[in-house]
């Protein structure tokens, strides 16, 4: 803390100027130039700096300036902003013209910028205050219920859990179905390449959120075709702060928090537990003293261990970070940094963070200008185990409360349990993921002629990666001696694009033009060992261990090349036109089909343009635009193309085998994607939305097709395949009030159809245990499996749905049929905002409708007894005698009554969660100039503090990870819970503050 405060005292007193004591004062009054009508709550803002006010109920102003060079910015939602020189004034009266939708506004968009009346293309934006303040590890998950046809999954409650995201739907079956990540330009990577889990992590929790000044979700063809072969699942731009001319602004920012699990579920008690399997026991002719006593398990102990709740803590966060920006109208600096900290609320589970990032943009002439940023990141991961691990600690669920965590005769860990204690886990072992980052980008703009530039840039993303186990010989996976494992991972990537962008208006007529060239190229090397017997556990590297059981090493990377061009054109302001292309040439993709060409064509008309609606005073805006264009999807293995061999060994001796059959005509997914949309703006704007209807059949699909083994290889990679997504988006923002109490809305909504048209071949089919399934006339990931109906009211049988569409207790007879979709209906968000005289709140709620999950623990923990492991609560409904209704059969011990793989543990996975809410106090500004401040603000905030749902699991924002071996079973199995843990709740008290 001494540190702490050690820096908010430097920082404060090197954002010290005389100028201060120069301040004066000026006043005035902003109007409306439609009517001359006061506007209440106008922003008043110091230009380059972040000292402002807002006007009262009557318009008026009073703002301290200081003395000379001072340009005051004027704005108001729906008006043009205006810019002010003082001078030597003390009053400023200004009056605001309304602004069709604020179409200036910049929007970024694939190499370059658009001002939001030109765009045609389908983006959503999420701006810097969207995501300051929020109490996550990664900026995906402040994108849930923000855009329209965005769909963000968390997978798992664990820190670093990796997120699935879903533009527009799944357009692939065994292909990746993640967008592509830009930061400023540059490719990033945002696959996880660890070994010591299977569950994905997300290396773009590397990224500092407070950094971000905008994220741009390029959604439809016109908008992402510019990136070609990577771009069906969408694009995301990440663009980060910048400094501005002017004064150099300090600001300083803290939090402090608790999280804890959104949800613990009810497992049986001491008594209930005796009660069920004794009565499962006597069910089937057993002596329950007998096969408790068998089971290893005390019938006549008096423990009640909670195993349920034994995994969780109550967690903490902590975080602090700075910036400073400013220079001149030459040179412009952002410097930041930041140091997060996060113990999670599943014991062992820590995540910590250090980041600084370094942007400097310079003039040389006014014909070059140059920029560079750096970033640099230490992120240390201690992880859980996976889902499907008896190490998960989640799975304690599974123990008899009989049992105790604690050997009462030693007092230690109790090794004695049904299943592996996984506290013994907790105490005795580690797995740490320690990165290293850093993202670097230089850049240079040379103006050649009028209206033409050059731009070139290099940028590096480079990964290193250091995962550590260790498992003393107390573990269950670590005795008798020890177990141990490194790996280090090292990626690099890099890319440069070299681009001419023409601008220029002439008339009624202008044009942009871009033609460029770019070139990526990633590299990958892994190496790992692992070793066994360790002298004892105070030595825990290999050097120690004193057998190597194993070691590997492997390399792997890509490149590609690509042409890219586009030509916007405009018409008396309001007929637009556009086309681009990309020729993207990929090193993963067959000899004879190495090349793709990914076009697109758009067009908008600005109707309320038209002299038949420019006097309307309703329609302040109304755009109509269409697209259709081709982007492709090459998230595939690296050599997939290839034919390949792999070392065997025999007796000592070294030798190959052919592993891959090669098909040098395997080329990229392609999706065709139509989209037309209707943007709108009512009531000078105070009312504003938009409504997409699109159209992506995606062909092509990147399979596995099976052979038969006689030819000595059982698949091969080809295009074979064709599905479909069709959806329509609509989002709608309303100033609600615009006086001293200020209320605005957004609301989202999207619905999308997912639909397999083409498979050229058997079904797909993950495996036993799991019902997701790919089929002809079907979406991606359905369930198909057996109906349950519940338990025979005469017999307590399980019974399910016979062929004959009559109940049956003969599982075997039960047909499998479709059984469920984890496709929601729809998904939505709503947020609102409130402001009145300093305080502010924002609340923000996520929904999720009609999709179904399958519990796929419900095998063990949801089973009417069938064996020792301890059930929910909800068991002790089960059938006991002739004429019981009930979903749960009669429980028998052993006997697998209801234990089959169907609809049984399928629910409505319907949510709505209050996903974030932040309320806050910014403290006047006449009272901060006092102690030389330009502002404060103190809040507290909440990231997932209500859930409303159905599901009896622990959470229905769930996708569990345990069998994503492949892209393709992950996309298979969607909507599986495996003891996966449920999400954090997390509540934050923080202050900000500015110099």
């Amino acid at each position: 803390m001494r540190h702490l405060l050690f820096v908010l005292l430097a920082l404060w007193g090197l954002s010290q100027s005389p100028a201060y004591a120069q301040d004066r004062r000026v006043t005035g009054k902003v109007t409306d130039a439609t009517d001359g009508a006061p506007i209440p709550g106008a922003t008043v803002l110091v230009k380059g700096t972040t000292r402002g006010t807002q006007t009262d109920a009557q318009g008026n102003y009073t703002i301290q300036v200081p003395n000379t060079g001072t340009t005051l910015v004027f704005s108001f939602v729906g008006t043009t902003s205006q810019e002010v020189t003082i001078g030597t004034r003390s009053q400023i009266d200004v009056r605001l013209s309304n602004d069709a939708r604020s179409l200036n506004e910049v929007v970024v968009v694939g190499y370059g910028t658009q001002q939001a009346r030109d765009v045609k293309g389908s983006i959503a934006s999420i701006k810097a205050a969207d995501l300051n303040n929020v109490p996550v590890q990664t900026f995906e998950q402040a994108l849930a219920g923000r855009a329209p046809g965005v769909q963000v999954t968390q997978s798992s409650g664990k820190l670093g859990a990796g997120l699935q995201i879903r533009v527009r739907g799944a357009a692939s079956i065994s292909a990746g179905n993640d967008p592509l990540y830009v930061v400023d330009g540059i490719p990033i990577t945002s696959q996880d390449g660890s070994t010591s889990t299977t569950e994905p992590y997300s290396p773009l929790a590397d990224i500092d959120p407070n950094d971000i000044e905008s994220i741009d979700i390029l959604k439809d063809a016109s908008a992402s075709a510019i990136y070609g072969s990577r771009a069906s699942n969408g694009v995301v731009l990440i663009t980060t702060k910048k400094g501005r001319a002017g004064r150099t602004n300090v600001n300083i920012g803290y939090y402090t928090g608790i999280t804890k699990a959104t949800k613990l579920r009810q497992f049986l008690n001491r008594d209930q537990y005796i009660e069920l399997f004794s009565e499962a026991a006597t069910n089937m002719g057993y002596d329950p003293a007998e096969e408790f006593d068998g089971a290893g398990i005390d019938i006549t102990s008096t423990t009640d261990e909670r195993w349920s709740e034994a995994a969780f803590r109550q967690g903490s966060v902590n975080q602090f970070n700075f910036n400073l920006s400013g220079g001149s109208e030459k040179t412009r600096f952002y410097l930041s940094g930041a140091t997060n900290r996060q113990i999670g609320m599943i014991k062992a589970n820590d995540f910590g963070r250090n980041n600084i990032r370094l942007n400097l943009d310079h003039t040389v002439s006014d014909r070059l200008s140059l920029g560079a940023s750096f970033a640099i990141s230490r992120s240390i991961n201690n992880k859980t185990a996976d889902d499907n691990a008896f190490s998960n600690p989640v799975q304690l669920n599974a123990l008899p409360p009989l049992q105790p965590a604690f050997d009462p005769a030693t007092g230690e860990l109790n090794r004695r349990t049904l299943y592996y204690n996984a506290l013994i886990e907790v105490t005795d072992a580690f797995n740490r993921a320690t990165s290293y980052r850093s993202f670097g980008n230089l850049n240079g703009t040379l103006r050649l002629a009028k209206g033409l530039n050059f731009r070139t840039e290099f940028g590096y993303d480079l990964l290193n990666l250091q995962e550590e186990i260790y498992r003393t010989r107390r573990t269950e996976d670590g005795a008798p001696t020890g177990y141990g494992y490194q790996n280090q991972l090292r990626n690099i990537n890099w890319t440069t694009n070299n681009t001419f962008n023409y601008n220029n208006s002439f008339g009624d007529h202008a044009i942009d033009a871009l033609a460029g060239i770019t070139y990526q190229e990633s590299d990958i090397q892994n190496v790992n060992a692992t070793g066994r017997g360790f002298p004892n556990d105070q030595f825990t590297k290999l050097a120690s261990a004193a057998r190597i059981i194993g070691g590997s090493s492997t390399q792997t990377g890509y490149s590609i090349l690509s042409y890219i061009a586009r030509v916007n054109y405009r018409f008396r302001d309001r007929y637009l036109l556009g086309v681009s292309g990309r020729i993207d040439g990929s090193s993963r993709f067959g000899a004879e089909n190495r090349y793709g060409v990914f076009p697109s064509v758009s067009a908008g008309w600005i109707i309320n343009e038209e002299s038949f609606l420019q006097n309307n005073t309703t329609i302040s805006l109304l755009k109509l635009r269409a697209s259709y264009g081709l982007t492709g999807n090459s998230e595939i293995g690296n050599f997939a193309s290839r034919g390949l061999y792999s070392a065997v060994f025999y007796a000592d001796q070294a030798g190959i085998i052919p592993s891959q059959l090669a098909n040098p005509q395997l080329g990229w997914e392609t999706t065709a994607q139509f989209d037309v949309g209707l943007e709108f703006g009512l009531l000078r704007n105070r009312i504003n939305g938009q409504i997409d209807f699109y159209n992506k059949d995606t062909r092509d699909l990147l399979l596995n097709r099976p052979l038969p083994g006689i030819s000595g290889y059982t698949t091969i990679a080809q295009n074979v395949g064709s599905l479909r997504n069709r959806g329509v988006e609509f989002s709608i923002t309303s100033q609600n009030t615009t006086k001293a109490f200020r209320w605005s809305t957004n609301f989202n909504i999207a619905v999308n159809r997912n639909k397999v048209t083409q498979l050229n071949g058997q079904p797909i089919e993950p495996g036993s245990r799991f019902l997701g399934r790919v089929a002809v006339g079907e979406p991606l990931g359905y369930f198909y499996g057996k109906k349950f109906l519940g338990a025979d009211p005469q017999t307590g049988d399980a019974i399910y749905e016979g062929a004959d569409g009559k109940p049956t207790n003969n599982y075997a007879a039960a047909p499998n049929m479709k059984v469920g979709d984890p496709n929601p209906d729809f998904i939505a968000g709503l947020t609102n905002n409130f402001s009145y005289k300093g305080f502010d709140l924002s609340v923000l709620l996520q929904g999720v409708f009609g999709n179904d999950l399958y519990n796929v623990a419900g095998f063990f923990q949801s089973v009417n007894g069938d064996y020792f492991d301890n059930q929910t609560v909800d068991q002790m409904n089960r059938w006991q005698k002739p004429g019981d209704i009930t979903m749960v059969p009669q429980a028998r011990l052993y006997e697998g009554n209801g234990a089959g793989v169907s609809s049984r543990w399928v629910q409505d996975g319907t949510f709505v969660r209050v996903k974030t809410a932040s309320l806050g106090y910014t403290i006047p500004s006449s009272l901060l100039r006092k102690v030389s401040m330009q502002s404060a603000r103190v809040y507290v905030s909440g990231l997932n503090l209500f859930t409303f749902t159905k599901y009896t699991g622990y959470d229905p924002e769930v996708n569990t990870q345990y069998s994503a071996t492949s892209n393709q079973n992950a996309n298979v199995t969607l909507g599986h819970d495996f003891y996966t843990p449920p999400q954090q709740r997390t509540i934050t008290f923080g202050i900000n503050i500015g110099f």
